[in-house]
């Protein structure tokens, strides 16, 4: 279900004339600035739209904000990006943003006319002109196709950005919508093709049918041509789930129709149909299962022992569907991790899988085969610095797969290649937007507080002076097992590394760089062990004299703003400058509010008194002091975020102005959870925060 995504009253401390809270939390009725997670309302409008104009004033003002929101502009509408593109039936199919194109275009093309290095487009859908004749500003959020026709798309359309969708059926032969098709409301609905007269559809249909996160607990079969009131549920979970949907799985020949009911961000359970019933998997709640032809996947998340054989989390099993169906646990184990190896993905060929493995944050390639009933794994070449990504041409109906190949300096390429043949064609790369000649990559390690060695990854000039004055970014995530790898990120390097300034990517527990087990050590009651990661690495960077507090910034979003704003009440000593992003901040309050509730797998509980008490030690909101000093903070949040609620970001602003404390404050009016909803909005918004920590850094 990651799809859709994710205590005890103690007393307060007076400080001065106003209010603050402690470790501890306030009530909802104590805290004075619940108003503020009004979205819409016109009073926290009002003060969004104050603290925007104080922010731009200043940042606009500045003699680095034009040049370098004309250059990230001019990157991000530039014609040289790579489209890449998906394949649908014959065409291949691309959505493009430009100067022209402000909300995007749906286009096709064939692959000869691809390998070209400005091929020609078919017009699919222009969602300019749709939002300008339905008067509406239409996000694209996608589209799904029904196999095996192809000729017929749900195509998923977002009001500013945010999650929730209208879901329309579009014709993509005639290039127009479907009058009598499937369509759906707003909402964030989960809907999939079983065949070309009937979905699977989980949505709002009314008062009991969504999770306390806000996402569907119901699943229907919907027949075409017969109201959606009519389509009989098929599944459902419970009220306390994070959600509940349906995953349709064509492969070799094969038809699989499965449920799946998300428990916990993490854990759940599998219902895959067996002679028109749907039938529980017998797999471990936390695994992750997938259907190659006529096998069955599982991804493991923790050991699981079956009979007299073990397994370790982040292994990969397999085994044949009927064989599992009929009792048999007889799995061939394809990949186990390693204590700094684990693995970052799979792609599904025709004849065989390719295994994605992280060997200390940095990719290798492998073919897995079964010959005879025995699986083989052979290295395939690839470059060894850097990040890889593959995934199929056509799912598993070839052996044709998309590579992508991209480090922080080298500008990311893509390729075409065939399982068994040697080398690749490269079809496509970014040109060099930014003067990378004299820089270098190093990837250095420090041991956290408790002994643990955690990499990080430097990107810097060559013979770079160490005598702690280098302006420096660090960039830290550390939750939901997501991976920090290296990428080529055209804005930062025009914007920051070309300007000479130090990039720094943190590697912290909490993500997935080392698989499960790095991700499960910062679960709920261990999350400080993330936050100690990162400061080992910030203070690490001074111990080198790469830079100093003084120049020092650090940037983050969603949990990363979270992990922003931690930095900002625990060690406000070690840094200049904080960009937080769309971030969680009152973590007393985030399971209420939005998506919150379907991240207490990664936080825990704070209506739980034991659960608090942890949780009450980082909460940002909780633990600002109006006799602290903080370095200076940039907060950006969008209004349209309908995951993170902007009322962290409005909050935690409030109590700093409240308490005294310098800071800026920015908000989109839209633009979802990635905080922009379109070229335009990033850049702008892109340009702020560079600004800000030019400014502040040197």
């Amino acid at each position: 279900m990651n799809q859709w995504l994710k205590g005890a009253v103690m007393a307060l401390t007076l400080f001065g004339s106003g209010i603050t809270a402690s470790t501890a939390s306030e009530t909802a009725g104590d805290d004075p600035y619940l108003w503020l997670e009004n979205v819409d309302g016109d009073q926290a409008l009002d003060w969004v739209r104050a603290r925007n104009a104080v922010s731009q004033k200043e940042l606009e003002a500045s003699a680095d904000f034009k040049p370098i929101h004309e250059r990230l502009l001019k990157i991000y509408d530039s014609n040289t990006r790579i489209p890449f593109v998906t394949k649908i039936g014959p065409h291949y199919y691309n959505f493009w943003r430009d100067a022209k194109q402000v909300r995007g275009v749906w286009r096709r093309t064939s692959l000869a006319e691809y390998r070209k290095p400005e091929p020609a487009w078919e017009t699919v859908l222009d969602l300019d002109a749709l939002a300008a004749s339905e008067k509406e500003n239409w996000v694209w959020k996608g589209a799904s196709c029904v196999h095996p026709d192809n000729d017929r798309c749900l195509l998923s359309l977002s009001r500013g950005g945010g999650d929730a969708v209208v879901i329309r059926e579009f014709d993509i032969t005639k290039k127009r919508f479907v009058a009598d098709g499937f369509q759906l409301p707003e909402a964030k609905s989960d809907v999939v093709w079983a065949d070309r007269d009937r979905v699977f559809v989980a949505t709002d249909f009314g008062a009991g049918s969504l999770t306390d996160s806000g996402y569907p607990r119901i699943v229907r079969e919907w027949k075409r041509g017969t109201p959606l009131a009519d389509a009989v549920q098929v599944f459902a979970g419970a009220k306390e789930d994070v959600a509940s949907g349906a995953m349709v799985v064509d492969s070799g020949g094969h038809h699989h129709e499965l449920m799946r009911r998300a428990t916990t961000f993490y854990s759940g359970e599998s219902w895959l149909r067996v002679d028109g019933e749907f039938k529980r998997l017998d797999v471990p709640d936390d695994a992750q299962i997938g259907l190659w032809q006529d096998q069955l996947t599982v991804e493991l998340r923790t050991d699981w022992v079956i009979g007299s054989k073990s397994y370790p989390g982040g292994s990969l099993l397999v085994i044949g569907l009927a064989d599992f169906l009929g009792g048999k646990r007889a799995f061939a184990n394809l990949y186990t991790p390693g204590a700094r190896k684990s693995l970052s993905g799979l792609a599904k060929l025709k004849s065989a899988l390719i295994l994605n493995e992280l060997d200390n944050v940095r990719s290798k390639l492998y073919e897995l085969k079964q010959v005879d009933g025995k699986w083989t794994r052979t290295a395939i070449d690839a470059p060894a610095f850097g990040a890889l990504g593959v995934s199929a041409v056509d799912d598993d109906e070839s052996n044709d797969y998309w590579l992508t190949i991209t480090d922080f300096l080298t500008p990311t390429s893509l390729h075409y290649a065939v399982l068994g043949k040697p080398g690749s064609e490269q079809l496509k790369s970014l040109p060099s937007y930014f003067d990378a000649k004299g820089l270098e990559i190093s990837q250095h390690e420090v041991k956290s507080k408790d002994g643990t060695l955690v990499p990080y990854f430097q990107v810097s000039k060559k013979g770079l002076k160490l005598d702690g004055s280098n302006p420096t970014l660090l960039y830290g995530y550390g939750g939901f097992e997501v991976s920090m790898q290296p990428g080529y990120s055209a804005g930062m390097g025009a914007a920051w590394l070309e300007r000479g300034g130090v990039y720094v990517l943190a590697n912290i527990r909490g993500g997935g760089e080392f698989g499960p087990a790095w991700h499960q050590a910062a679960l709920k009651a261990n999350r400080q062990r993330a936050y100690d990661d990162f400061i080992a690495i910030a203070e690490d960077l001074s111990k080198r004299k790469l830079t100093s507090p003084k120049h020092l910034g650090i940037q983050g979003g969603s949990n990363g703003g979270l992990l922003m704003g931690v930095m900002l009440t625990q060690r406000p000593d070690l840094f200049g400058a904080v960009v937080c992003q769309v971030p969680l901040l009152d973590m007393r309050r985030y399971n209420q509010l939005l998506a919150g509730a379907s991240w207490m797998g990664e936080y825990g509980n704070p209506d739980v008194p034991a659960e608090w008490a942890w949780i009450s030690k980082y909460s940002p909101y909780q633990n600002l002091r109006k006799d602290a000093k903080y370095p200076r903070v940039l907060f950006t949040t969008s209004t349209r975020d309908d995951r993170v609620h902007p009322g962290h970001a409005r909050k935690m602003a409030a109590r700093m102005a409240e308490q005294g404390h310098d800071f800026l404050y920015y908000e989109n009016i839209e633009g979802g959870h990635g905080g922009a909803a379109n070229n335009q909005q990033q850049a702008y918004m892109n340009a702020l925060a560079y600004t800000f920590f030019w400014k502040q850094l040197r």
